[in-house]
């Protein structure tokens, strides 16, 4: 078994329209200023020539528009479940000229797309906030064509002994005071914050895309393993 998030989703989906102001400058207290250097070593792990890309839990189209301008001939579709996250999306779309993006609200775990649909998946910083990430996993592998790949960025809870006692003093003490006065959203943070702390391990989420069918894992360590790049095939 892997994990199921004991928050409802349609709180998860409230606290991200809250936070959708903020989410931008969240994102970057919590990866120290590094999550666009971490996407763009992400998206390098893509290997396949994609024609069609899904970014799954876009947010607010960072990865989306990486990937649009990477791929220019590809339609990539960023989808998420929160319509405050897209509006938001939509104004950086607009203002980065791309023209090969479709962003359309939906669930992770019941994707509305046919089977074998995409030659790359990816998920940045999501996984760990879908009420049942087992579930998520099984509908990327279905939309998934063969040979294609799931690229997924996710936070984790650092384990290491040494580094993991800064992190705690980081995270716990620093960040939320940092939330608090330059995102004003210490609760909808605190919600961030808990969601890294009871994720699965590193070494864990690789098992659970094992369990679901993914081949050829390999995974590359972020910032002490603070953050992961997990690439699988189908």
């Amino acid at each position: 078994m892997g994990l199921t998030n004991k928050v409802p989703e349609k709180d998860v989906q409230k606290t991200f329209n809250n936070i959708a102001e903020n989410y931008d400058k969240l994102n970057s207290i919590m990866s120290l200023g590094t999550h666009q250097k971490w996407r763009q070593k992400a998206t390098s792990k893509i290997t396949v020539g994609p024609d069609n890309i899904l970014d799954l839990c876009c947010g607010t189209a960072d990865w989306t528009i990486t990937l649009a301008k990477r791929y220019p001939h590809a339609k990539v579709i960023g989808m998420d479940f929160s319509q405050e996250m897209l509006k938001i999306a939509q104004q950086k779309v607009s203002a980065a000229e791309v023209t090969n993006v479709n962003l359309e609200i939906g669930d992770a775990m019941k994707l509305a797309y046919q089977d074998n649909s995409f030659e790359v998946v990816t998920i940045g910083f999501g996984l760990r906030n879908v009420p049942d990430a087992d579930k998520a996993l099984q509908e990327i592998y279905r939309v998934l064509k063969p040979g294609g790949q799931l690229i997924c960025l996710e936070a984790f809870k650092v384990e290491t002994p040494v580094i993991k006692i800064g992190w705690q003093m980081y995270f716990n003490h620093i960040m939320p005071l940092m939330g608090k006065v330059f995102a004003k959203s210490q609760p909808e943070y605190q919600y961030l914050d808990d969601s890294v702390n009871k994720f699965v391990s590193i070494k864990r989420l690789a098992e659970m895309m094992q369990d679901v069918g993914f081949k050829n894992i390999t995974v590359d360590d972020l910032m002490f393993k603070a953050a992961a790049i997990h690439a699988a095939e189908k």
